[in-house]
C-alpha cells in the first residue's frame, strides 16, 4: 500500500520551523457511553408516552352509532368491502386481548396498549376479549374503539376466536406511513 502523503526531509522540517515548538494534547475528556438500563427507560417512557395519547381518545360519553348483532364498526372514510373480508375471515388476529377481570378504567388502558402495541409492530389486526360477564366490556369496548382514528373497523369474531364475547379489529397502517412521510 503506497502512502500518498510521503513528505522529503526538506518539507519536514520546514513545516516543524513554521508550526514552532509544540507538546502533544493529551485528551483530558471522557466520552460515556449511554447505558443500557438509560435505554431501556427512554424506551419504557416512550411506550407509556404512546399509551397514554391512544388513551386521550376514550371517552365515556361519546355514543357512536353502532351496528348491534353482531355488532361492527366501519370508519366513515373506509372502504366497505374491508368490514366484509374482516367479517369473513380474510384477516387473522396477530396479537390478542383478554380483558376477563378488569375494571372498565384497567381495559381502557389495556386497549390503548394493545392499539400502541399493534401500530407499533405494524400489525393489521388484532382480537379483544371481553367475556359475556355483565356485559359492561361488551357495550364499552366498542365505544371506545369507534374513537380511535387509527381503527377502520372492527365486527363481532368469528366462534373460533371467542364468538360474541370478542371483537377483531382492523388497523389503519397506511395513515402511519402517510404520517411519517409528511
Amino acid at each position: 500500500m503506497s502512502n500518498k502523503f510521503n513528505l522529503s526531509d526538506e518539507d519536514v522540517a520546514l513545516f516543524k520551523s513554521v508550526i514552532g515548538k509544540t507538546k502533544k494534547i493529551e485528551q483530558d475528556t471522557v466520552v460515556h457511553k449511554p447505558n443500557k438500563q438509560i435505554k431501556r427507560e427512554i424506551r419504557v417512557k416512550k411506550h407509556q408516552q404512546e399509551a397514554l395519547n391512544n388513551e386521550f381518545y376514550f371517552s365515556d360519553d361519546f355514543q357512536p352509532l353502532l351496528q348491534d348483532d353482531p355488532i361492527r364498526y366501519l370508519r366513515e372514510s373506509a372502504d366497505p368491502n374491508e368490514l366484509k373480508k374482516l367479517k369473513r375471515g380474510y384477516y387473522e388476529p396477530e396479537f390478542f386481548l383478554d380483558l376477563h377481570g378488569l375494571t372498565q378504567l384497567e381495559a381502557k388502558k389495556e386497549i390503548s396498549a394493545l392499539i400502541t402495541a399493534c401500530l407499533r409492530e405494524r400489525a393489521v389486526c388484532a382480537c379483544i376479549m371481553y367475556g359475556h360477564g355483565k356485559n359492561i366490556l361488551k357495550k364499552q369496548t366498542p365505544m371506545w374503539l369507534a374513537q380511535h382514528p387509527d381503527i377502520i373497523c372492527f365486527h363481532q369474531a368469528p366462534k373460533a376466536f371467542s364468538g360474541s364475547a370478542a371483537l377483531l379489529v382492523v388497523f389503519d397502517l397506511n395513515k402511519q406511513i402517510d404520517e411519517f412521510f409528511r
